[in-house]
């Protein structure tokens, strides 16, 4: 059981990349502790784990059947958001992310004519793609005379919005047909897109006066068809709650 590759990779790369960024912003600051007028424009990278609900029959069977339990459908969770100032203490955020894990399974009560275990690997990603707005619950910072502006050290945020998920549900590997006994070797994949929205809450602590480390908890709640490979199953359950730590950089 382990967290997909791609998602450790791309963990490094937005810290990397939001961390180049932040040393040319940082230069662009009007002195200790303030800029030049309130930011517009905000850059985050964020990483942690996104614990997926996980509640539809097709994880139920699968835990019943093969050696995993829900939590191995969960993973670590990386994302990027982009987000824009529509007021004082307004943001509309635009919001990219991936969560993958990939679980080495075998059936449970059944092995093969050989007395190995029938062995299988199972893939679960999630890929949301949403906009939505943010509300601080208090000003952000404040100006000092008419051209400088002060963030605030710690600064709440809650918000709302919508979007898409796209995901994939791969296990391949062996299988038992449970009405001939057979013991057979095939690739299920359904992959797809569906409707999703999403709740957050979190806070940015300042760092620097463009810089900030922000800690964010967002609950997104999704179901989509299962592809011709698993209809026999009822839509999947994508929805699932990421806690993620990341750095700001504003602009």
């Amino acid at each position: 059981m382990a967290a997909s590759p791609y998602a450790t990779r791309m963990l490094a790369s937005l810290a990397g990349a939001t961390l180049l960024l932040a040393a040319p912003a940082q230069a662009q600051s009007a002195g200790d502790g303030f800029l030049f007028g309130q930011p517009r424009v905000t850059l985050t990278a964020r990483g942690g784990f996104d614990v997926a609900r996980a509640g539809s029959d097709i994880f139920s069977f699968a835990t019943e059947r093969l050696t995993v339990q829900r939590g191995d459908f969960s993973g670590f969770n990386g994302g990027l958001d982009f987000s824009i100032r529509l007021a004082r203490q307004v943001d509309l955020m635009l919001s990219g992310g991936y969560t993958g894990r990939v679980t080495e399974s075998e059936f449970r009560d059944w092995v093969g004519e050989d007395d190995l275990p029938i062995e299988q690997t199972t893939r679960f990603e999630r890929v949301p793609v949403t906009a939505s707005v943010k509300g601080y619950l208090f000003p952000r910072g404040r100006s000092i005379g008419r051209f400088a502006w002060m963030p605030a050290r710690v600064a709440p945020y809650v918000g709302a919005g919508g979007g898409g998920v796209w995901y994939r549900f791969r296990q391949e590997g062996e299988f038992v047909d449970f009405q001939t006994l057979d013991i057979f070797r095939d690739q299920l994949d359904s992959t797809g897109w569906a409707p999703a929205v999403l709740g957050m809450a979190g806070a940015d602590f300042a760092l620097t006066p463009r810089l900030a480390l922000t800690a964010d908890a967002r609950y997104t709640w999704a179901r989509a068809d299962l592809g011709v490979a698993f209809d026999q199953f009822d839509p999947i359950d994508l929805s699932g709650l990421a806690a993620t730590l990341g750095f700001s950089i504003r602009f």
